[in-house]
This record gives C-alpha cells, sequence and structure tokens, in this order.
C-alpha cells in the first residue's frame, strides 16, 4: 500500500472523476481513509471511506434509501426516475418491506437449489464454445452472458429477446453513475420505456398462460400478508432484477479472474484445493466490489469516526474502500483467497442487503470453479479494458487464451 497524500484526498471529487481514479481508485481511497475520511464534496454531500463509517451508516435506522430527492433533479419527469423510485432498491420500509418480502419468494434456499443445474449447463455451453477457439472474451462470451442467461430464465424471456434486454440494462443503470450526459438520460428514459412495454406484454400472456416455476408467474400469483405487487411494481422490479442480477455477477466473474491473473500464486492455491472456492469468491467480493458506491439520506445529525453530519444531508457509502481499509482487512491490497474473518460489504448489510446475493455467489462460484477445472492455462489475449464508471467496477472487455 503507497503512503497516501493529503493532496489527493483534498482533490477527490466524484462528479469530476479522472481517467485515472476511473482505472484504480484505491490509492484515492487510501488518501481518502488517512486525511478526509469524511469528506465534503462541493455540492455538500459526503463520501465516507472507513469501513467503520460505512458500516455505521448501514446500521443507522434513521438513515434514508429513498432517492426521490435525489433523482428528481437529476432525471426529471420521466421513465429513469419512475423506475428508480419504484425499484427495491431505492425505497424505505413500509414500503421497501412489501415489496422485498414479495421478490423474496423467487430466492428461497430452494429455489436456488432448483436453478443449480441449469447454471452448470449454461456455464458448460459457454466453456465449450470457448474451448473449441482457445480463446474468449471472458466478459462478452461468458461473465456477461451467464447471469443474463440465468434471469431471463428465471422471467421465462424467450433467448431471442435476450440481447435486447441486455442492452436496456446497461442504459438504466449508466444512468446511476454521479453524473451523465443529456444523451445519457435520453437514451434511459427510451429504455425504461421499452423495457417496461416487453414486459408488461410478457405479464399479460403469463396472466394468460401461467408457467410453472419461473420468477414472473411466482411473482404475478405471489402475495404475502393478503398483499400483491401493483403493476408498476411487477414490471419496474422484473427490469431491476435483470438489471442488479447480471451487474453483480458479471463483475465478480471479471474481477475475480482478474485477481488471480494479478496474484498467480492465489491461482495456484485454488487449483491444488477447489474446496477453498467459497472462501475464495468472499475475497474476489472484497478485493474489487462490483457495487463501489452506495448512498444514504441523513435525517437527523450524525456523528461518525471520522466527523460529524448534519441532517438532510447525502452520505456516498464508499463500498470499494471500506473493503481495503486496513483497520480491519490486513494487508488490504494483496488478494489473500483465505482471508478469514472476511465481513466485506460488497452486497450492502442489513435491511437493504443484496435480495440476490446467494444467486450471485452461486453463479460466480459454478462459472470460475468450472473454467478453472476444464483449462490449465488462462492468459492474457489482449488489453483488458474497463467499464470506466464509478458506481460499477468491472470489465468491458477481456481477451484470454485458453488451453
Amino acid at each position: 500500500m503507497t503512503t497516501a497524500s493529503r493532496e489527493t484526498a483534498e482533490a477527490f471529487n466524484l462528479y469530476a472523476l479522472t481517467p485515472e481514479y476511473l482505472e484504480d481508485p484505491f490509492p484515492v481511497y487510501h488518501a481518502l481513509r488517512e486525511h478526509s475520511p469524511v469528506h465534503r464534496l462541493p455540492d455538500g454531500s459526503v463520501f465516507l471511506s472507513r469501513y467503520a463509517d460505512v458500516i455505521a451508516c448501514y446500521r443507522d435506522r434513521t438513515m434514508s434509501s429513498d432517492k426521490r430527492r435525489e433523482f428528481g433533479p437529476k432525471f426529471g419527469e420521466g421513465p429513469l426516475l419512475v423506475h428508480h423510485t419504484t425499484s427495491l432498491v431505492f425505497n424505505d420500509p413500509p414500503l421497501h418491506t412489501r415489496v422485498r418480502k414479495l421478490l423474496a419468494q423467487a430466492f428461497t434456499p430452494r429455489a436456488m437449489r432448483s436453478m443449480e443445474p441449469g447454471i452448470v449447463a449454461l456455464v458448460d455451453g459457454f466453456l465449450d464454445r470457448a474451448e473449441e477457439r482457445g480463446e474468449m472474451d471472458l466478459i462478452g462470451d461468458f461473465a456477461f452472458a451467464l447471469p443474463v442467461g440465468v434471469i431471463c430464465d428465471m422471467l421465462g424471456v424467450p433467448a431471442a429477446d435476450r440481447e435486447r434486454l441486455r442492452d436496456w440494462a446497461m442504459l438504466i443503470l449508466g444512468a446511476l453513475e454521479p453524473t451523465i450526459s443529456d444523451e445519457q438520460l435520453r437514451r434511459g428514459n427510451e429504455a425504461v420505456a421499452a423495457f417496461s412495454a416487453y414486459l408488461k406484454d410478457l405479464i399479460d400472456e403469463r396472466r394468460r398462460n401461467p408457467g410453472e416455476g419461473d420468477i414472473l408467474s411466482i411473482l404475478i400469483a405471489g402475495e404475502v400478508d393478503g398483499e400483491r405487487l401493483s403493476e408498476e411494481e411487477l414490471i419496474q422490479n422484473c427490469i431491476f432484477l435483470l438489471n442488479a442480477g447480471h451487474e453483480t455477477t458479471t463483475n465478480l466473474i471479471g474481477n475475480g479472474v482478474a485477481g488471480l491473473l494479478a496474484f498467480p500464486g492465489e491461482m495456484a492455491r485454488l487449483r491444488a484445493d477447489p474446496d477453498l472456492m467459497d472462501s475464495a469468491i468472499e475475497e474476489f467480493l472484497r478485493f474489487e466490489s462490483s457495487n463501489q458506491l452506495g448512498t444514504r439520506r441523513a435525517t437527523r445529525r450524525v456523528e461518525f469516526d471520522g466527523g460529524a453530519v448534519e441532517a438532510d444531508t447525502v452520505i456516498h457509502l464508499g463500498i470499494g474502500a471500506a473493503n481495503r481499509d486496513p483497520a480491519v482487512f490486513p494487508d488490504p491490497d494483496r488478494l489473500d483467497i483465505t482471508r478469514e474473518p472476511n465481513r466485506h460489504l460488497a452486497f450492502g448489510w442489513g435491511a437493504h442487503i443484496c435480495l440476490g446475493n446467494s444467486l450471485a455467489r452461486m453463479e460466480g462460484k459454478i462459472a470460475i470453479g468450472r473454467l478453472l477445472a476444464r483449462f490449465r492455462h488462462i492468459e492474457r489475449n489482449g488489453d483488458f479494458v474497463r467499464g470506466g464508471r464509478a458506481r460499477f467496477r468491472g470489465y468491458r472487455k477481456f481477451p484470454v487464451k485458453l488451453r
């Protein structure tokens, strides 16, 4: 870990990020933790970088996840605002509690077990094609294609439609970056509108012809405490499930394999003892968390370890920074697949913890495990290209040779 500089911390602005930061934010995180742990941004919001402060924010039930006040000025009236203020993640109890209970019916342990054979079959199919070529783009041909296939199977989406759903998902998620252009806003609104219309037709068809076991049929018929999802909640949360489901898993697989290539000793340990895969997945999640940022709004004055925050302040949770905090994770910039304890915050914490975290872990374990078992040699086949985003950290291109 390099010595953190006060100048680096003072210069940090989440709304004016440099290419260097987007490539490697961790030196900035170290500087912030040391010199400006409750870092004030030009718009009056703050950025938390210490683990103790981030988890304290998660644990504080007075913190609000409701984004209507933040997203209103950013998105204006339109489909993006409807989506991001209706879906599960950006709401407070009791709305969040009610919707989460209804969605949780599709993520029971029994449901997860029933999905495993299908995930194995998808993974093996992708690896069969890669073996024939002796190479692949780990993202486009594997890490991205897998979770899209899994979630679309859960929703009962025909294979022919999956490419456009994936494109819509990327446009909708892109709108969550700290700053967006007018063009991104326009395309994001169009994507939500098109995705919503597509799902409405799919829902109407499923009501006429219910499936057996697919998530859409479960959610349409599902009832908890006498309540069901409204039509708008059903549509927007199905969009959310596909978007959140593919982003987390894609980056877990890509970042995990990148970590093993950067630390070949850990690759060798994992190959020698595949039973370490569960622990390795947790370390991949910590080391380069797919979701680098969370957001809350303080509803009262709060004292953090690094300073105080006044009521009504927007708080950016530096998840990626917290997961590299040396006060919690010794030698944090080293990948250690046997790290214990490993209480990372990659999936959040508490009432808003990622609903699909068990599914993402299972997909990552199967994908990386079967990749390593199939190919004894995995090496770069060109430049790896980062996604260039602040909130979601992963790769856009990841060419590898396989043998």
